[in-house]
């Protein structure tokens, strides 16, 4: 489809070579749309992992009420996006939202979150962070569980304590999870688009259009499907040079025995 002029509303058609594809590079949406998701890929990416990973470690020791807090961190990822990014667009509320009722109880000036392109990518962001912290902390939690006990008793007879421990032991232990939370954390960034049409729509101006986004609205706002196809081809390449770039490099720094 991405060889031809689609509309998606008719039968008819006609093949136009890489026409799309053309059409596609030339146009500025498509370069702003590629660093908006580069900047959202990683935006949720790196925090997603580090602070799963801390609140695995915090909630790995048993305490009182560690269970129920497992279960309420974990629950935004069993929740709808769509039902999480409507509650989220009342947080963001600039005039009485609790985003802003929170910065003025430590006396910072409110933001205007999803209503201006400053701050849009970043309530984006925000959300999906939100969101994904469970599923990396469930994952963490049970690799944590797995790493040898005889591994940190060995290390305290040769003076190792904490911070050595966690470098030495922990991170490498459990670094087959980490690469697998990367790569799956990473493709759902590529394809993020419930929350970004429920808060955003793609604005204020484009500045939260993604290459997901970008597909949508050209293939059912627009109806130029044999453009929308090109976006699907483009991103389909674009992950998978991302994974196979990321397999080969986690052979530096995953430990699988």
């Amino acid at each position: 489809m991405s060889f031809t002029n689609s509309d998606f509303m008719s039968s008819a058609f006609n093949y136009v070579a890489f026409d799309n594809y053309i059409a596609v590079f030339h146009d500025s949406r498509f370069y702003e749309a590629l660093l908006n998701t580069l900047v959202f890929t990683v935006g949720t990416l790196v925090p997603t992992i580090v602070l799963g990973l801390l609140l695995a470690l915090a909630l790995s020791r048993k305490f009182r009420g560690s269970e129920f807090l497992k279960f309420i961190i974990f629950s935004p990822w069993v929740t709808p996006t769509v039902a999480i990014s409507i509650v989220w667009t009342w947080i963001f509320q600039p005039d009485n939202g609790l985003a802003n009722q929170i910065l003025n109880v430590f006396h910072l000036p409110g933001l205007q979150w999803i209503s201006s392109s400053d701050t849009a990518m970043l309530s984006v962001i925000i959300v999906t962070i939100w969101k994904s912290l469970g599923y990396a902390m469930i994952f963490y939690l049970s690799a944590l569980e797995k790493v040898p006990r005889d591994l940190y008793e060995a290390s305290s007879i040769d003076g190792a304590r904490g911070v050595r421990q966690f470098f030495d032991i922990t991170l490498p232990s459990i670094s087959p999870t980490t690469f697998f939370l990367t790569i799956i954390t990473m493709i759902n960034s590529l394809q993020a688009y419930d929350q970004i049409q429920i808060l955003t729509q793609g604005g204020p101006a484009g500045s939260t259009r993604t290459l997901l986004y970008m597909y949508y609205q050209l293939g059912f706002q627009e109806f130029s499907m044999g453009k929308a196809s090109a976006i699907a081809v483009i991103m389909m390449v674009i992950t998978v040079a991302l994974s196979i770039f990321q397999f080969r490099y986690s052979k530096k720094w995953v430990n699988y025995e």
